[in-house]
């Protein structure tokens, strides 16, 4: 990331500041003219005799990097320009944020998964994104079975809400609920001791993203205009009005199928051992976007003489996800939308608007056979992650990370879990990620790292030093290494540091062929989660 360093210097509160709000920013150079704004006051002061401290000094369009000497307070708004200048946090205040939500869980069941990790990190203000995770046990469908017999759903779901949380929020309460009671009635429509075909499976899972969705943005209209409350309107439209993509991955532990539905740009990436014992990325989802050339075919082909429909890679322009649920403004129709901007509130159609629906909540489907004898591992993630880090990128660094676990098990003495992880994968002492590179396939430079002017072959980016494999992610998604980076970014208050990072949901996987332990419990993996005031119950 790119910063403007400014020396400058505040003699007190008040002379400080004086000279801060004298700074008209009038000149190109915004860097000089900050600092002469502070020099009138310089020769008065012995920087030997007063702590120096880092600070971001945040534009409408840049940032400047600087430092300021003294103890005052120094967050503060400019009168003006809209100018702020805040004291950048440490390296050990940036790690206390980035570990803030993180979540571990060990998975003693037996049945293919041995642990999962996850974390968030806000850049909106409340964070837009949600998540959830369950399991559900299932009768073994052979007579005369016991519950020995049974097998597992397992299911694990990321949502990138935009225009507002409430979406992913209700996604949150509600997506697997819908999804487990489709996956229910299909299987019990194949009768005793016979399972559905593959079809039937995808099909109930798009049929639980559409029916949610209908309840969403259809559903909640008839009850409002039925009601004609202002009250119940504010209620059941805002997930409606605001939007959220979502990726849901349903592993099914009797046929070790791993099936992810992906709606919207949430992404999926499989890491697995190769022969040479570097990991391979296969990614289980692709983005479903106004820049993807299917989309944008099938668009057109709803949408004939609607030369509009994908504008600048948007939806009408305006929307980039062309798969999503709410986002009710590319669905209703015009009338629909008039009707209740005139009754209640709501947004005015688009003047592109004249075949809706425009974007659907269907998801496309992917099913991959897992291998927990060999350690698979899946990482989701909303799409904050994928525009800091390769698919390549992410799956080698969690290869390192498992590497440095199992040295400090090896160092420390193993438990039955530490064990367990180390016969699952191994070790390597090599220095690069230990990943096989995609050759002509490789990903184009992330986003982000493109606006940092960050070269993605720059040596020594990386670092391992988080027990929570996602957590890990993150922090080097953000510069890893580079702290002054990470720390800059940390330190960025919303909605500015909107435009450097997006909201971020990671959730590391880990297929493992355990033994079942206990009850078959999912319980905190404490060293790699959050202190915590009160303690968490096993989660099952």
């Amino acid at each position: 990331m790119y910063f403007r360093r400014v020396s400058v210097a505040l003699v007190s509160g008040l002379v400080g500041y004086g000279a801060w709000y004298g700074y008209n920013g009038t000149s190109a150079d915004h860097g000089q003219a900050l600092s002469r704004g502070f020099t009138t006051t310089t020769n008065t002061i012995d920087p030997a005799a007063e702590p120096t401290r880092h600070v971001l000094v945040i534009g409408a369009d840049q940032l400047h990097k600087g430092t300021v000497v003294g103890n005052e307070p120094i967050s503060k708004m400019t009168h003006h320009d809209g100018r702020r200048v805040l004291e950048i946090i440490n390296p050990e205040q940036a790690t206390e944020v980035l570990r803030k939500s993180e979540e571990s869980y060990l998975v003693n069941r037996g049945q293919g998964v041995v642990r999962y990790d996850l974390v968030q990190l806000p850049s909106n203000n409340p964070i837009e994104d949600d998540h959830d995770e369950k399991i559900v046990q299932v009768p073994s469908r052979d007579e005369g079975a016991s519950n020995a017999d049974s097998s597992d759903w397992m299911f694990w779901g990321v949502f990138d809400g935009h225009a507002g949380w409430t979406t992913s929020a209700k996604l949150r309460q509600t997506l697997i609920s819908f999804v487990a009671n489709q996956l229910n009635e299909t299987y019990k429509a194949a009768g005793p001791g016979m399972f559905p075909a593959a079809e039937a499976i995808d099909n109930a899972i798009k049929a639980g993203f559409t029916k949610l969705d209908d309840e969403i943005v259809h559903q909640s209209v008839e009850k409002v205009l039925r009601s004609g409350s202002k009250t119940l309107a504010a209620e059941l439209l805002q997930p409606a009005l605001s939007g959220s993509c979502a990726l849901l991955s349903f592993y099914d532990s009797r046929s070790k199928l791993l099936r992810v539905a992906c709606t919207g740009d949430s992404r999926a990436v499989l890491g697995r051992r190769s022969e040479s014992g570097k990991w391979t990325a296969t990614p289980l989802s692709v983005d479903q976007t106004g820049s993807n050339p299917d989309e944008v075919a099938r668009m057109r082909k709803l949408h004939p003489g609607e030369p509009e429909v994908i504008k600048a890679g948007r939806v009408l322009g305006g929307l980039e996800p062309t798969r999503a649920f709410g986002d009710a403004s590319y669905k209703w129709s015009r009338e629909v939308s008039t009707r209740l901007r005139n009754a209640f509130f709501g947004r005015t159609p688009s003047p592109r608007l004249k075949t809706p629906p425009y974007v659907t909540a269907e998801p496309v489907i992917t099913t991959t056979k897992i291998e927990p004898e060999n350690g698979d591992f899946l990482v989701i993630a909303t799409d904050g992650l994928w525009e800091m880090l390769t698919n390549e990128e992410v799956i080698g660094l969690v290869g390192k990370w498992i590497e440095t676990q199992e040295a400090s098990s090896s160092n420390s003495g193993s438990s039955n879990m530490e064990s367990t992880w180390s016969r699952l994968f191994g070790s390597s002492k090599k220095a690069q990620l230990p990943i096989e590179q995609g050759g002509e396939n490789a990903e184009k430079t992330p986003i982000r790292l493109q606006q940092w002017g960050i070269s993605p072959d720059a040596p020594g980016r990386f670092v391992v030093k988080d027990k929570n494999a996602a957590t890990h992610l993150v922090r080097n998604a953000l510069g890893g290494r580079n702290e002054e980076q990470v720390c800059s970014l940390l330190t960025l208050p919303a909605p500015f540091s909107r435009r450097y990072r997006d909201d971020l949901t990671v959730e590391v996987i880990f297929f493992g062929n355990s033994a079942k332990t206990g009850d078959g419990d999912v319980v905190p993996n404490v060293e790699a989660m959050a202190p915590l005031s009160q303690p968490v119950k096993a989660k099952l």
